[in-house]
């Protein structure tokens, strides 16, 4: 793959960082051997600021060109995933019950192998602050440290990111302007009736026949009250109500999530959900409690940053290798909350087909590392560059 050639140089080393990751992958927030290894080879790369502590374990580090210019700030995330590995790997996880299951391990190693290019070269005029972010799967570390102010503290103009995918030939990058992931809203829905014997129903309040109620009104919402041209997901994934055949229970839970890509959808089915408990609880005659829970908000890359960002990977794989209108995802990230706040792009990355994300099989492809670690190197230097023209 046409990569640039310092960092190819750095191949193999970059195979030893990300395996490294793979064998300790930690959860959520609290990534403290993780972000110490990173801090590490920060450092040693001579970095000029490292900023540690966001979202508890995230950190900021920045380096500078040889000039003044605009901050362009680069992110990885580096959490793991609570899943049973079985890759089967020499470099399997060591903590049972947790492995890399997404990726997060190459998607740091990709932005450390730009880092030590960076940090060496410093082609550029301006600041790049590289932004390594726990807590994207559980969390939602975008949002804290969004939240704590890093956009604003390191005056980052723009932001961008990368995402490996198995659904593609290794080697080719894929985005789109506009929505690239979904949205998703989780809701758990408690309804309470009056438990009794199964053979006087009568003096029972059942919140079983209440829950088959509410899945059904609950399915006729994307048919009956959302347009056919948009996208729109509502999946019922929990049914829970009692635990004998002679008894009628007091409770039963209906729990799912909802994905869509515009925020007029999203508020229609929070709206309508609610609707919906309420109607079922006037009708049948239990207490509905709905619990619905706003998470990531959808990933929308803005335009001129998304064309940029597509000349710049087909600078890196060539253009026939580049696809700038990749269908958008029901999946959901929470760099969506970076881009809320700076303009900038989201790519994937395709890394030979195979088993998909959160998989207990699924492992990071090393030979894209340097593809993806050259790609966020040659956007730091055509975005800043030093004569004022494009590197």
């Amino acid at each position: 793959m046409p990569v640039l050639n310092r960092i190819a140089g750095y191949a193999e080393e970059m195979q030893g960082w990300r395996r490294w990751l793979h064998r300790h992958p930690e959860l959520g927030l609290d990534l403290p051997v993780t972000a110490a290894f990173v801090a590490e080879r920060l450092r040693e790369f001579g970095v000029d600021e490292l900023h540690e502590g966001y979202a508890e374990t995230g950190m900021v580090a920045l380096i500078r060109g040889q000039a003044e210019g605009p901050v362009i700030g680069l992110r990885a995330d580096m959490d793991a995933l609570p899943i049973f590995e079985e890759t089967g790997a020499e470099h399997a996880s060591e903590t049972e019950g947790r492995m890399h299951a997404c990726g997060h391990d190459g998607h740091t190693t990709m932005l450390l192998g730009a880092a030590k290019y960076l940090a060496e070269t410093r082609r550029f005029a301006g600041t790049v602050a590289l932004i390594f972010q726990p807590g994207e799967e559980l969390g939602g570390g975008g949002k804290v440290m969004c939240d704590e102010g890093i956009m604003d503290r390191f005056g980052i103009e723009q932001v961008y990111a990368l995402h490996n995918s198995p659904d593609m030939e290794a080697g080719r990058f894929a985005t789109r302007v506009g929505p690239m992931m979904a949205a998703v809203d989780d809701f758990e829905i408690t309804l309470r009736g009056v438990g009794g014997h199964a053979a006087w129903p009568q003096d029972c309040v059942d919140p079983v026949a209440a829950c088959v109620q509410l899945v059904s009104a609950l399915n006729t919402v994307l048919t009956r009250n959302v347009s056919a041209f948009e996208n729109v997901v509502l999946s019922v994934t929990q049914i829970q109500a009692g635990q004998a055949t002679n008894v009628v229970p007091a409770e039963g839970l209906v729990a799912g999530t909802v994905r869509c890509f515009t925020h007029e959808a999203r508020a229609l089915m929070k709206r309508r959900i609610g609707e919906i408990c309420d109607g079922v609880a006037l009708s049948m005659g239990v207490e509905v409690a709905l619990d619905y829970t706003e998470d990531y908000p959808p990933t929308i890359n803005h335009p001129d940053e998304t064309g940029f960002a597509v000349e710049v990977a087909r600078e890196v794989v060539g253009e026939d290798r580049v696809d700038p209108d990749w269908p958008a995802e029901m999946g959901a990230e929470d760099f969506s909350f970076m881009l809320e706040v700076r303009p900038g792009a989201y790519l994937f990355l395709g890394q030979g087909k195979g088993p998909r994300c959160h998989h207990p099989a699924f492992d990071f492809n090393d030979e894209v590392a340097p593809i993806g670690a050259s790609y966020f190197a040659r956007l730091v230097e055509r975005a800043l560059p030093l004569d004022g023209h494009a590197a």
